[in-house]
């Protein structure tokens, strides 16, 4: 899951953590930081490019105000100049879009889930993190797996040049320039330098993959050394994880999603719908793929029903567990990636219902098929290529409309139809 854009970990509404009394080491630290940087004020950003430097003598103000000391912004701005790599990995819009079920095949690989078994047992920081924050290791495992390959890969981008570079370039301003903010009071607080502030282009940082808001908001010293470590302390950066998990609504003792069965002739129009208890999905023929009866637990929970890969693929499901997921990656593909690699590592088997064969589409092919729909009087939204919910739920009411399975899944015959249909409204003069 290397492409994501982990910035989707914003927690909204957490609260930063109180400020360390001015007796601990690191306010001490925090003080001489400050003492260094006001007697060696750099001068202003001159980078040589006129679009970031411009960006860079307004943002100070506003640097400013939010609380980050002139010296500190001077000192960390001096000699800053924009990535060119992060600005084209930002601008990059993938050309073919992998199907779900390739994606999650590629996801949940023998591999990986021999490495979690193995790590199930050897973490001794499970127990205790598992206690607190009562997120089960087997989730939190999928978690470091994809964010990090169990921390192996964690990227040694300069997240604050990183961040300036997303921010000048404007696209994503007002979210680049909060998460430098962070990044500076990290920084101005002492808790840890510039150069340990290093992960992905996209500002996401050490074995968890938070981005600096995140970080003030979420992070625990876990191994208890007086700092919050992602990057090093395996302890830090699960429990890390766990507390974010945990602030945004999991509920022990209870499933992320169970894949389950539908009778012929199902109404797939109620996928992306409402949260009903499975006793509810029963009455509408809903079973669980597997025969076994639900958990208490889940039996009393609320859960949306999704066929990720249209009618012909598994379906879920999916418990306020997996929407907790969605608040570390708000994406469909990531917590489904997170939930059944960690079903593995428990010891469960795949999906039930195989992944259906799909071909790739094309940029191209799901611009049209937004537009197509658009056209049709089915309202799909912006057409850019992305194939979220609005594209979803334009599609499936088309789809009723016409009779067909109104699954909401874009397929390559989808696209032929919606192509087809809109050409000939088009050509076909009014009456």
């Amino acid at each position: 899951m290397r492409r994501r854009l982990s910035f989707m970990l914003l927690l909204a509404g957490c609260a930063s953590p109180a400020a360390p009394p001015a007796s601990t080491p690191i306010a001490a630290h925090a003080g001489a930081v400050a003492q260094s940087a006001q007697a060696t004020i750099a001068p202003p950003v001159a980078s040589g490019d006129l679009v970031f430097d411009q960006w860079a003598s307004e943002f100070e103000a506003r640097a400013i105000t939010a609380g980050i000391e002139p010296a500190v912004f001077r000192r960390e701005m001096a000699g800053l100049t924009p990535d060119p790599r992060v600005g084209a990995l930002d601008s990059r819009q993938p050309e073919f879009s992998k199907p779900i079920g390739d994606y999650l095949k590629g996801v949940v690989t023998a591999d990986r889930v021999a490495i979690g078994q193995r790590r199930h047992a050897d973490v001794a920081e499970f127990p205790t993190i598992e206690a607190k924050y009562g997120v089960p290791r087997d989730v939190l495992l999928g978690v470091w797996a994809l964010e990090s390959g169990f921390g192996s890969i964690q990227g040694d981008n300069d997240t604050l040049r990183a961040l300036a570079t997303l921010a000048a370039q404007g696209r994503r301003r007002g979210w680049a320039e909060g998460e430098i903010i962070a990044t500076l009071k990290i920084i101005q607080s002492g808790e840890h330098p510039r150069a340990r502030l290093r992960g992905s282009w996209a500002g996401a940082m050490g074995q968890t993959q938070f981005i600096p808001s995140t970080f003030l908001a979420t992070a625990v010293d876990q191994d208890g050394d007086g700092r919050r470590d992602i990057w090093t302390s395996r302890a830090d950066a699960l429990a890390s994880a766990a507390n974010l998990l945990a602030k945004a609504g999991w509920v022990r003792g209870q499933s992320w999603a169970r894949e389950v069965a539908v009778p012929p002739g199902f109404d797939f129009s109620l996928t992306e719908g409402p949260r009903e208890t499975p006793a509810w999905w029963a009455d509408k023929g809903v079973r669980r793929a597997d025969g076994l009866p639900w958990a208490a637990a889940d039996a009393e929970a609320k859960a949306q029903l999704v066929a990720p890969a249209g009618a012909s693929g598994p379906i879920f499901l999916l418990f306020p567990n997996h929407f907790a997921l969605r608040q570390y990656n708000n994406s469909l593909s990531y917590a489904l990636g997170v939930g059944l690699l960690a079903d593995r590592f428990a010891g469960e088997g795949p999906p039930v219902r195989p992944w259906p064969q799909e071909t790739p589409l094309s940029l191209v092919d799901r611009m049209t098929a937004q537009r197509a729909l658009t056209a049709l009087g089915f309202d799909a939204g912006q057409p850019d290529g992305v194939v979220g919910m609005g594209t979803r739920k334009a599609l499936r009411e088309w789809q009723k409309a016409r009779g067909l399975t109104a699954d909401g899944y874009l397929s390559a015959d989808m696209v032929r139809r919606l192509r087809e249909e809109a050409s000939t409204a088009t050509a076909t003069p009014a009456a």
